[in-house]
């Protein structure tokens, strides 16, 4: 049914901290992470790799019920926890399966428990028949499902997705991996006031392993296990949550631009990871993304450094709207019916014309200023002047990289030309050694340029950063004088 790779994942420690900071920086309205470099958002590649789910075929869709007491007692027999719920107790659930006792042993990790547990269940499957035996498995892929992939806050499982098990053949022709994605996004634009993250958080965390290496929260291990999530264990911190958190802050406020990793997955072998090549027509799109009732855009234009492109700045709300809750009765497969069309489209390709990140972070920095920082050492920039000249600067350097490349290419292929005629010709005798001259010579001048302009931008940021108390007296002075004129205002308007 398509889920045996990500039943056989081991067991990774939560990282709460990781998470809620992480949380802490998720920006609803445009779906991603807000970073002082930029965006970041996991996109459908990291959850192929990383969890091993399928992510071809048809969207998690379908209608919504007001209760499911109905389909939970016809399939499950069952009962749901409320009269308008779809929650169904998980000791229950395991105790209609023979494994209502069944707990973490000691020195037990998940891949273990998930194996003993699907062991107890197919001993159980076993013994029924017909339709005794659908029943059971349906109640297992409703613990898988309910409990892992679309998991909730505390110990109920949801039922949204019984309705598609009700035909135990099409079960492995849905795009669970989308809806896992679909369901973490609605998650972290919960309010800021919940803490905890609903869903998968394995993802979250691998993910950062691999696009944030310079946190140190994850430990590499086993470096050819497949999925990713395999690889990786939690580096564990006896520091207090608050202090954790507080600390990753600080590492993302004041990192460099270059020591976040764009393209993680480079010279990655797909030959043992199968589910990659299934899904790979889904990647580098913008698409959205669906789980019955949650149906939220998923913007890969936002992280076009993913893919080795430039960043080109861009509108970055949301292209329409997504959906949440359940009120009524809802068939989604026609209230969403041109978000639908979109995902059996693939969505739409993400391409980038442009030439360097520089207009994207003056964008970025007129938008969000200070709103990109959170920690305890934030630098104070409302208008987002570092952020932006760091993040210029660090698209500089890349320009510096591409043409020194280029000019040690042209030198290598002059030398190449001069030898092979023994170097007795002039550029005249020779129009091709001619036309490589002329573009060394231009690219030369282009990389002294950049270097000098480079050399400026250094300054200029050298002198923000060393002088912060003149930046700060100037914007209270300048809060000071807004604040005052607001006062008067106020007493014309009494008087």
């Amino acid at each position: 049914m398509g889920f045996g790779p990500f039943l056989r994942l081991e067991e990774l420690t939560p990282d709460v901290a990781l998470i809620q900071a992480l949380k802490e920086r998720w920006d609803p309205e445009c779906q991603s992470f807000l970073f002082p470099w930029g965006h970041m958002v996991p996109t459908l590649e990291d959850v192929v790799r990383i969890t091993g789910l399928r992510m071809d075929d048809q969207a998690v869709t379908g209608t919504t019920y007001t209760s499911y007491q109905e389909p939970v007692e016809r399939l499950l027999e069952l009962e749901v926890r409320g009269e308008r719920s779809s929650l169904v107790g998980r000791t229950v659930l395991q105790a209609s399966l023979g494994i209502a006792s069944a707990r973490h042993r000691t020195g037990e990790g998940q891949a273990e428990y998930l194996a003993r547990l699907t062991e107890d269940a197919r001993a159980m499957l076993a013994e029924e028949e017909g339709e005794a035996a659908d029943r059971d498995l349906r109640r297992f892929l409703i613990l898988v499902i309910g409990k892992l992939i679309l998991g909730t806050r505390g110990d109920p499982v949801g039922c949204r997705c019984l309705p598609l098990l009700e035909d135990l053949s099409s079960v492995g022709n849905y795009a669970w991996g989308a809806a896992l994605l679909a369901h973490l996004f609605d998650s972290l634009g919960t309010s800021s006031r919940e803490t905890g993250v609903a869903g998968f958080l394995p993802l979250l965390q691998v993910w950062a392993y691999y696009n944030l290496p310079f946190l140190g929260r994850g430990v590499a291990r086993r470096r050819s296990a497949v999925p990713l999530l395999q690889r990786w264990r939690f580096c564990r911190d006896e520091r207090s949550l608050r202090r954790q958190v507080t600390m990753i802050h600080d590492a993302l406020d004041t990192i460099p631009f270059g020591h976040v990793q764009w393209t993680p997955y480079v010279g990655e072998s797909d030959a043992a990871q199968p589910w990659v090549e299934r899904g790979r027509p889904y990647f580098v799109r913008d698409i959205w993304m669906h789980c019955f009732n949650t149906v939220v855009p998923l913007h890969h234009r936002l992280v076009a450094r993913t893919l080795g492109l430039h960043q080109a700045a861009r509108a970055w709300e949301r292209p329409g709207r997504s959906f949440r809750g359940i009120q009524q009765v809802t068939d989604w497969t026609v209230r969403v019916r041109e978000q639908l069309d979109d995902w059996e489209r693939r969505g739409t390709e993400v391409v980038s014309e442009a030439t360097s990140d520089e207009d994207y972070f003056r964008a970025y920095a007129r938008k969000y200023g200070a709103q990109v920082y959170k920690g305890s050492r934030r630098p104070l920039d409302p208008e987002g002047r570092i952020t932006s000249l760091e993040g210029i600067l660090h698209s500089t350097i890349q320009q510096c990289d591409d043409l020194q490349a280029v000019v040690d290419q042209l030198r290598a292929e002059l030398d190449g030309a001069r030898q092979m005629v023994g170097g007795a010709s002039s550029s005249r005798e020779d129009p091709g050694r001619s036309v490589l001259e002329g573009q060394l010579a231009a690219a030369e001048q282009e990389l002294r340029t950049t270097l000098a302009r480079m050399t400026t931008l250094e300054t200029e940021m050298a002198e923000l950063r060393l002088c912060p108390e003149a930046a700060e007296v100037a914007w209270w002075r300048q809060e000071a004088e807004e604040a005052a004129r607001l006062r008067a205002e106020a007493g014309d308007l009494r008087t």
